[in-house]
């Protein structure tokens, strides 16, 4: 298997260590009677810096390491984990895992991926960038982040603090089929989040960056200046009369819809019965420009990877298109039980993205919107995923003629996803990359809104 390049000096372990120490699990688990085994072995580190009113609140470091190990015994399962990485310790754990899969019942779906379809060569991704920032860089990064936050509005009166924070990571997975494989990864972040104040009235709100590469990250003083902008914008909100009117989900929180379908089309909810996109592929679910790819291979990507979490290579897809299904996210066992074929999902999705033809600027959505509710916060999680009905509490800001007229709060939206995903009649250009999912904001058609 090929494995990225990294500076040893950065981790516990050289990555060659957690190599040995899945190849002496796998002997193990087989000298104890295993017919198969897989073994994912783990080292980290982190750093989170907090400045709260120019005062650091809080300075965090972690190490972290682990190992997991999965034997099976013909069709019976047993898994066990530790964070030592002592022979004894390793022997013990898959001592473990083996007595567990002695008592427990036969699954017919249990078991390794096939080995047709793991990962052969894969390529690097670029999934690795040091942030070699030390703790007194870090504090002034965080202090210029709040500074900007204050200088943005003369009502911002309080901070809940600026946070700079780094993660680093590397892994091996292997298993008894022969396939080993893993790299390094990193996820560094920028938070930022403020209180404004005017009058009686209060509001918080916040804005955040995360990116593999430090360097592709939003500027500390942007981030800082839309914290304390966003949250001087909420000021003097109102509660609005109960309508059924067109709802604009802002571009942070429109991915969130990509994972309610995502969720819906997962194979843990699929082969339980637990989704109101039941036999789905084939059938028109999302208005019929719409279109989501999953594209596991982007370099610097948050969500790629050149395997799943069973080895399987992973590959790029159209999981839909013009509106229609065409595939779920499948691991091996779901796949299994679902008399399919993994999708490369074990572990979860790569890299979504919902798109049309024709996406618009934000101010081009507002206008299409005319009048409606702009929504930029979300709260609770009141959605059923067996019939799809949705129900949040929300706050933003009612848009009259195209045009934002003033702060809302205390209402919940409510609808069903079905209705939702088919009602879609425009999405951003404004796509805010800061996780899995990804698209620009999302006009909703008709929603009922619950006021006061």
């Amino acid at each position: 298997m090929n494995n990225l390049p990294v500076s040893d000096t950065r981790f516990s372990y050289p990555i060659s260590t957690l190599q040995q120490i899945a190849r002496d699990i796998l002997q193990h688990a087989q000298k104890g009677g295993a017919s198969a085994c897989e073994t994912n072995v783990s080292d980290g580190f982190g750093q989170t810096v907090t400045v709260r009113q120019d005062a650091v609140e809080t300075i965090e470091y972690n190490r972290d390491k682990g190992l997991s190990v999965t034997v099976y015994i013909g069709q019976k399962r047993g898994h066990a984990s530790t964070s030592d990485f002592s022979p004894q310790a390793i022997s013990d754990t898959v001592a473990a895992a083996l007595s567990i899969a002695r008592y427990t019942a036969d699954d017919d779906c249990a078991g390794l991926a096939d080995a047709e379809l793991l990962a052969k060569n894969y390529p690097g991704l670029n999934l690795y960038y040091p942030w070699q920032i030390s703790v007194e860089e870090a504090i002034e990064l965080a202090r210029s982040c709040e500074q900007a936050a204050y200088a943005a509005d003369k009502r911002i009166t309080n901070s809940e603090g600026a946070t700079i924070s780094v993660s680093e990571s590397q892994f091996i997975y292997a298993n008894s089929l022969g396939f080993m494989g893993g790299y390094p990864l990193s996820r560094h972040s920028i938070s930022c989040a403020m209180i404004a104040e005017q009058g009686d009235s209060k509001q918080r709100d916040y804005w955040y960056s995360v990116a593999r590469d430090a360097a592709d990250l939003e500027t500390v003083q942007s981030i800082g200046q839309k914290a304390g902008k966003r949250g001087a914008a909420r000021l003097g909100a109102r509660k609005i009369d109960t309508c059924e009117v067109p709802v604009l989900f802002e571009a942070p929180i429109a991915s969130g819809l990509i994972g309610h379908f995502a969720s819906a089309v997962s194979g843990s909810n699929l082969y339980r019965k637990s989704s109101f996109l039941l036999d789905s592929i084939g059938q028109q679910v999302f208005a019929p420009d719409i279109q989501i790819l999953e594209r596991p291979h982007l370099h610097k990507g948050l969500a790629s990877g050149p395997f799943d979490d069973d080895g399987v290579a992973t590959v790029d897809r159209n999981i839909v298109e013009n509106g229609t299904v065409q595939g779920y996210f499948l691991g091996s066992y779901s796949a299994r039980k679902l008399g399919m074929r993994t999708t490369g999902n074990a572990g979860g999705t790569h890299n979504l993205i919902m798109r049309n033809a024709t996406p618009l600027s934000f101010d081009a959505l507002l206008k299409r919107m005319g009048t409606g509710l702009l929504v930029t916060e979300l709260l609770g999680h009141g959605i059923n995923a067996v019939t799809g009905d949705y129900s949040r509490g929300a706050s933003g800001f009612w848009v009259e003629n195209g045009a934002i007229s003033y702060p809302v709060e205390e209402i919940t939206i409510a609808g069903n996803l079905k209705d939702m995903f088919r009602n879609i009649v425009a999405i951003g250009n404004d796509v805010i990359v800061r996780g899995s999912k990804q698209c620009g904001s999302v006009l909703i058609d008709r929603m009922t809104i619950a006021g006061g």
